[in-house]
């Protein structure tokens, strides 16, 4: 995403391997990331560790392998049927699992997760009898389920929780205290489930990190400059806001919203974004993983988690990906239409997908 300052791979090494010293100890990848780079260099940066004394996440399902990236929309879905049959789900899972483990420099992943799914990848036995597989051949101790990049799929992820509940350990969405919406919506879910929940952007684009102000310079390509105009403005009114909060428990925002996000149901383990912002007033990175190794417990009452809701409501906010009841063409790797299970679903958790699924404002 180009977040900030590019870093240095030395320095970059050096931060994880301080962040398993400081007590940090689970590490994110995705095979997709720099096609395979971030693997690599996760791999060389825990090399050399106790395995048993780190717990490694990785995710696949996009196929850099046999595909071409299409532009902003990035790889194709392996389930995409014009890569592959269904027939061959588990030769390609099993193929991009072992490849990204070599690059890990390991044996198997403590999570593996289906990356960006599709419809097919949300819904099909095709997809999670392979999945379990890979945990039966130890290649994985735990599987789950990671929607996005984009927000939405709060139909597709219950759903999935409901067929396959029983397979699923984890699922990964957005969520923090200024994007409540959708991703609270599925946390009953996973919790009646069984399912433990990993919030990320838990940082909110940076904000929560507290450097990143009006008239905030971006680094060439930054993500972030895409977001509506005055996001940051209004983001940070919110904080101040919430200042009065974040005080009484002598707390940093980061600290806030990670202990906001573990106040919520099913929600387990956290992971905000680590951004080097541009400019030499800018927070330095290692100061903001000695916050996430610090993290207090954060026991909000009643009344401050009213208050964060009415200060944080993003409800409406924005278009949302997965299955949406105006989406009437054929299904694209992140949108497709309304079907009669889905439609089911929606009723099942009081979820009108005509009222609670839509932009607002």
């Amino acid at each position: 995403m180009n977040y900030g300052e590019p870093l240095a791979e030395e320095r970059w090494i050096q931060l994880v391997r301080s962040a398993h010293s400081q007590g940090v100890r689970t590490f994110l990848t995705a095979d997709v990331y720099g096609n395979g780079a971030a693997d690599t260099l996760l791999g060389r940066a825990l090399e050399g560790l106790p395995r048993d004394s780190y717990c490694l996440v990785g995710m696949v399902g996009h196929d850099f392998y046999s595909a071409r990236r299409d532009g902003a929309k990035g790889y194709p879905r392996f389930s995409d049927p014009q890569l592959r049959s269904a027939v061959d789900y588990g030769s390609y899972l099993r193929m991009a699992t072992e490849k990204s483990l070599e690059r890990c420099r390991t044996d198997h992943f403590d999570v593996l997760l289906l990356h960006n799914p599709d419809q097919t990848g949300y819904s099909s036995d095709s997809v999670w009898k392979p999945m379990d597989g890979l945990r039966e051949a130890g290649l994985a101790e735990r599987i789950g389920v990671a929607p996005g990049p984009a927000n939405g799929f709060t139909l597709d992820m219950i759903l999935c929780f409901e067929r396959f509940g029983s397979l699923i350990d984890w699922a990964m969405i957005i969520l923090n205290p200024f994007e409540p919406w959708p991703g609270s919506l599925v946390l009953p879910a996973a919790a009646k489930n069984d399912v433990k929940v990993l919030t990320r952007v838990v940082d909110y684009g940076g904000i929560f990190h507290d450097d990143v102000k009006p008239g905030h310079t971006y680094g060439t390509g930054d993500h972030r400059a895409f977001r509506p105009a005055g996001w940051i403005e209004s983001a940070n009114d919110k904080l101040d806001r919430l200042r009065p909060i974040i005080r009484k428990y002598g707390v940093t925002p980061l600290q806030f919203a990670c202990g906001w996000c573990l106040r919520q149901p099913a929600v387990k383990s956290v992971v905000p974004t680590l951004i080097q912002e541009v400019g030499s007033s800018a927070k330095r990175i290692e100061d903001k993983l000695a916050e996430l190794a610090t993290l207090p417990d954060l026991p909000l009452d009643a009344d401050e988690l009213a208050t964060i809701a009415s200060v944080g409501d993003n409800t409406g906010c924005m278009h949302l990906k997965g299955a949406y009841h105006q989406h009437t063409t054929a299904p694209v790797s992140d949108q497709w239409g309304l079907n009669p299970d889905l439609e089911a679903v929606g009723r099942r958790w009081s979820i009108d997908p005509r009222r609670d699924l839509v932009p607002s404002h």
